[in-house]
């Protein structure tokens, strides 16, 4: 099957109007067949629990795939309830979010479909507290009012988006020779994509500067974008690189985009999970 072409019917504009069942979804997802997704992961590695949160991130595709899952369920449930809220504004905005709502449901739902048919339970969709126990307000249920709410909505988009990237591509490693690898790296880039686009929502840059969140950002969020400050890429010390003169440290950090370790993006998503 052809990850591409079935993220791509998500892309139609005439899609917007409605979801596809997970049924269906299950139905497309089936030409993957169960012999080809058991022979991409360990026997041993089939037994993982059936937990609320993956809290250890492992080092395994099993792991990584629950970690992904984790992390699309929040984006899934965040956009869901964004579009419902009534704080979006109307006209690219809410086109976005709801194109965005479309992939990320895409993505839970390959997912599942992927754990299940190697035999291993998906991880359990956690229960999320989007106000990160009070500290935001973004689908506007305590009255903050819509401007204030819409401006949260976008700032938690961007960190949410930001996380994702960096995260399955620091799950990248835990995937190689499994059957998973080209459809995750075909999942991170468009979450690439998607977190370029909030950030234009946001009137920022596509793309991360250093380390900073950008204005506007909460300081809880600036864990997402610890180690984007890093220069040496392959040994290299990137600064001192350029044919007229060494590129800048904005230009140099600009260029290049840093994995989150799995521990890291478990200790951010858990910012918003209510523990049981």
């Amino acid at each position: 099957m052809d990850i591409i072409k079935f993220l791509d019917g998500f892309t139609n504009e005439a899609l917007l109007e409605g979801k596809p069942s997970r049924r269906d979804m299950f139905g497309t997802l089936g030409s993957l067949g169960k012999k080809a997704v058991l022979s991409a992961i360990p026997f041993g590695l089939a037994t993982m629990p059936n937990k609320t949160f993956a809290q250890d991130s492992g080092s395994d595709p099993v792991s990584a795939l629950q970690l992904a899952l984790t992390l699309e369920y929040l984006e899934d449930e965040f956009y869901d309830l964004a579009l419902q809220s009534g704080v979006l504004p109307s006209g690219r905005p809410e086109t976005v979010y709801m194109q965005i709502s479309k992939h990320e449901q895409a993505h839970v739902d390959f997912l599942i479909a992927g754990l299940e048919g190697a035999g291993v339970t998906p991880v359990e969709k956690p229960t999320f507290d989007f106000t990160a126990g009070g500290a935001f307000d973004p689908f506007n249920d305590n009255g903050v009012g819509q401007e204030t709410a819409y401006a949260q909505l976008l700032a938690l988009a961007q960190a949410f988006e930001d996380t994702g990237v960096r995260a399955y591509k620091g799950q990248a490693g835990n995937l190689l020779g499994s059957d998973f690898l080209t459809p995750a790296l075909q999942i991170h880039a468009v979450e690439a994509m998607h977190a370029s686009e909030v950030r234009r929502l946001r009137g920022l840059k596509g793309w991360i500067t250093n380390n900073e969140r950008g204005a506007g950002m909460p300081e809880a969020t600036q864990a997402v974008y610890n180690g984007e400050e890093n220069v040496v890429q392959g040994g290299v010390d990137v600064t001192t690189l350029g044919s007229d003169a060494p590129f800048s440290m904005e230009a140099s950090t600009e260029a290049y985009d840093e994995a989150l370790s799995g521990d890291d993006a478990v200790a951010i998503a858990s910012l918003f999970i209510v523990s049981e």
